[in-house]
This record gives C-alpha cells, sequence and structure tokens, in this order.
C-alpha cells in the first residue's frame, strides 16, 4: 500500500467503507493519522473492527465534533448536493476529499513516477485500459487505479520510472484539488448525471477541474467529438500554449482499425488515437504501441463479443447507459459492402431511462435491423422507434435475445447496447451484462434461459 508522512499525526474521517474507503482507511493508519469512520451498513462496520480494533475511532462524522480535522475523506458514491456531511463539513470548516486527493499528497514521497489520468462521459475505462496495457508491453512498470480496477492507495507503490494510470469520474475529481499530472486527458462531455449536479455546466466544470489542475507545461489531449470538450481545449491553450495542447478524432488511423478485434466502432477510433497520444506524450515509439492495439483484450460490458454462432455476432454493450454510448456501437456494425440496404443490428435497448429521447442514436437508426425494448424505458422506447424500425416490445431480457436469435441471419450483430441505467431490473451494468452473457450461451446450447 502507499503510505506518507504528510498523513502523519493528522486527523480524518472516512465516510463510506467500500474498497477505496477502507483503502483510505489502512493508508492513513499506517501512516500515523488519527481516524474516525463510519459506513451507514453494519457489515463494513463490523469488517473495520475486526481490523483495526480501538486503532480507529467507530463514529458518524455528520454526527462529531470535528473541530481539528484535516479532512473528511468521502467515496465518490457519496452524492454532495444531497448528503449532510457537506454542511456537517462546511460547519467546522473540514475539506471534503477523495483517495485520489490522499494519492496526489503521497506523490512527493513516492519513487520517481508519472501520472496519466483520463476522464470523459463515455470510454474513459477502455482508453485507461488501453494505455495500461500499452506500458506493459512495452515494459514500463504500470499500476492502474482509480474507477477502474483496484484502489490505487492500496496498491504497491511502483519503482523509479513507473507510470500511474488513473481513470477519474467527474465524483471523484470533484473530491480532488491537486492532482497535476504529467499527461492529462478529456475524451468527451455528454449530459450524465445531474441528478448531482446544478446543471450541464456543472458537470462540464467538474470534467475541467482534470485539465485546471495542471501546470501550464504538462500535456493536455482532448478527444473532438463535442464543442463542451473542444471548449476546455481552447481556454487550456490559451493558458498553457499549443505545444502542450493536443487535439485527436483517429481519422489517421481508420485504415488499421481493422486490425483491432476489440477496437471496433467510431467512439474507439477515438480511444486509440487518445491512447496512442498518451503513449507518444509518455515517450513510447510507434514500435511500441502499435502492437499492442492488435493484442488489447478490451473489457467487460464495452462492446464485450460473447459468442458468434451461425454466422451471427453477440456483443455485450452493457455499459452503454445513455444515449451517447449506445450510438457509437450502433455505428460500429452498417449493412456490408455488396449487401445494399441489408441492416444488420439487432438491438436490444432499454432500461432505466436517463431522458426522454434517443436523439443521439438516430443517425444510426439505418443500421437496426430489428429493436428490443425491455424494462422500464420498454414502451417509450418501442413507440419512438417504430416509425423507424421494426420493434418488439420484449420486456424481459431471455424474450429479448431469444427473438433476436430467431431474426437474425448470418452477418447480423446482435447488440446489447440499453442506453440506460440498469436498476430497474439488475443490480448494476455488470450484472445486466452477465445475464445477457448467460442467457446468450444457454439458449445457443439449446437450453431455457
Amino acid at each position: 500500500m502507499i503510505i506518507s508522512t504528510a498523513f502523519s499525526g493528522k486527523r480524518y474521517a472516512v465516510l463510506g467503507l467500500a474498497r477505496s474507503g477502507m483503502s483510505a482507511v489502512r493508508t492513513l493508519v499506517e501512516s500515523g493519522s488519527q481516524v474516525m469512520a463510519w459506513d451507514s451498513r453494519d457489515e463494513p462496520r463490523q469488517v473495520l473492527t475486526a481490523e483495526f480494533g480501538d486503532r480507529v475511532e467507530l463514529a458518524d462524522p455528520v454526527l462529531a465534533n470535528l473541530t481539528g480535522f484535516d479532512g473528511i475523506i468521502v467515496s465518490p458514491g457519496v452524492p454532495l448536493n444531497q448528503h449532510p456531511i457537506a454542511e456537517a463539513a462546511a460547519t467546522y470548516g473540514v475539506p471534503i476529499i477523495g483517495d485520489i486527493e490522499l494519492f496526489a499528497l503521497a506523490r512527493p514521497e513516492l519513487p520517481a513516477h508519472r501520472v496519466v489520468a483520463i476522464t470523459g462521459t463515455n470510454g474513459k475505462s477502455t482508453t485507461t485500459a488501453l494505455v495500461h496495457h500499452m506500458l506493459q508491453s512495452a515494459a514500463v512498470p504500470v499500476r492502474m487505479g482509480g474507477n477502474i480496477g483496484l484502489p490505487i492507495l492500496g496498491q504497491e507503490p511502483l519503482p523509479p520510472g513507473g507510470v500511474y494510470v488513473l481513470e477519474l469520474s467527474s465524483y471523484q475529481l470533484d473530491l480532488t484539488r491537486s492532482l497535476a499530472c504529467e499527461v492529462a486527458a478529456l475524451l468527451n462531455i455528454t449530459p450524465d448525471h445531474l441528478d448531482r449536479y446544478d446543471g450541464f455546466a456543472s458537470y462540464a466544470a467538474s470534467k475541467e477541474r482534470l485539465l485546471t489542475m495542471q501546470r501550464a507545461d504538462q500535456q493536455a489531449i482532448f478527444g473532438t467529438g463535442d464543442a463542451d470538450t473542444l471548449a476546455i481545449a481552447a481556454r487550456e491553450e490559451a493558458r498553457r500554449g499549443s505545444a502542450f495542447i493536443h487535439r485527436e478524432d483517429g481519422a489517421w488511423l481508420a485504415d488499421l482499425q481493422a486490425d483491432w478485434p476489440t477496437l471496433q466502432g467510431p467512439h474507439n477510433l477515438q480511444n486509440a488515437a487518445v491512447a496512442i497520444a498518451i503513449a507518444r506524450a509518455l515517450g513510447l515509439s510507434e514500435a511500441q504501441w502499435r502492437p499492442a492495439l492488435a493484442t488489447f483484450r478490451g473489457l467487460p460490458h464495452r462492446m464485450e463479443r460473447v459468442a458468434e454462432a451461425g454466422g451471427v455476432l453477440f456483443i455485450n454493450d452493457s455499459k452503454a447507459t445513455n444515449p451517447a454510448s449506445a450510438a457509437p456501437a450502433l455505428a460500429a456494425f452498417p449493412p456490408k459492402a455488396g449487401e445494399g440496404a441489408a441492416r444488420r443490428v439487432h438491438w436490444i435497448l432499454g432500461g432505466l431511462p436517463k431522458g426522454e429521447g434517443l436523439d443521439e442514436c438516430a443517425p444510426f437508426f439505418g443500421n437496426v435491423a430489428a429493436a428490443y425494448t425491455i424494462g422500464e424505458a420498454g414502451p417509450r422506447f418501442a413507440d419512438l422507434l417504430e416509425p423507424y424500425v421494426p420493434v418488439r416490445r420484449s420486456e424481459m431480457m431471455c424474450e429479448a435475445i431469444r427473438e433476436a436469435i430467431a431474426a437474425a441471419h448470418p452477418g447480423d450483430v446482435v447488440l446489447l447496447s440499453p442506453a440506460c441505467a440498469s436498476f430497474d431490473q439488475f443490480r448494476d451494468y455488470e450484472a445486466r451484462g452477465d445475464n445477457f452473457r448467460q442467457i446468450v450461451h444457454a439458449l445457443l446450447a439449446g437450453e431455457e434461459c
């Protein structure tokens, strides 16, 4: 784990004892801090007591006297716009931070290293994992963390010359104050998580924090697909000069994409372009980064190839929790050359909606052979789609997959890209994707789902 004398003798409260919270407690205790910790659930409190005993005070910081505390570390899942911890922190003048800020404060004592941080509404996990894979392939010491993988504080420090690659959500950036990354990337900004923000402008400003925390001589890389991202790029270029700003659209890579089985679609073209720009900024040569694109295995639930049977490809894109992230998946499968106007995609969509429409997906309705609607958004989405494509109101995942298999022809794609959150029928998008994968394998084996 990462420890630091920067925390020695200081007092911290930790609210939320999931993976990042427990990791923060361990780092702080081993660094010599006085720690108060709390979770609303009984099980994490029991785990905390079993591990630390009386070395950690078990108390709710919302109700505690926080005089003299140096910080409150909260889980990114805590909604600061609604939770009473925000008022308690303001009352005592204590900053609310997260585990990424603790990492930033610990950096001066780590062996010489560099930090890459990647944010954006869509594509950040794939891009982060791809950069990690490129560095591993080039034999560069690397750790991956943040919003992906293991908490960064819980991992062993890198030897000199290593690179920490972090995926950062807007929630994590809200809790970070001093992370000046050697390389930062902003992929895109589209409306999402607006229940946590005072409108879209506030959400976009949260993403921009990653760039404004950088020094003027550090590298910043931007996607080119939306005006808000380009506006931030322009502001940062004015602050630090064009030599440190890179805009990447991926067009120059289009002829190579066929060789990357897990990086299909226009969104992955930009993800790859940003990853390459990061690799170049870190000093990797083309001979190092180019082979890694072909060997990258991708991530579960993100354009994941689940099966292929009878010439039909089954794709799990459960991570597409809004229309903007589902649109690139539809775009990835246009009619093949020589098929005329034949549409290929059997699109399974629906769940807990984040908006009323499918506007971002509309340009690609021409790729859809049929739509199969499920979940709470199903009836609304069916009404929207029926003027454009054949629709089955499947309601449940099993029925949608069964109907899609029956209708699909060789060369077609059965695509789960829900354009919705999962919480109406599933615990999270991972459980939804796992369910899709299991049902596909069962039905292809002739079993019931």
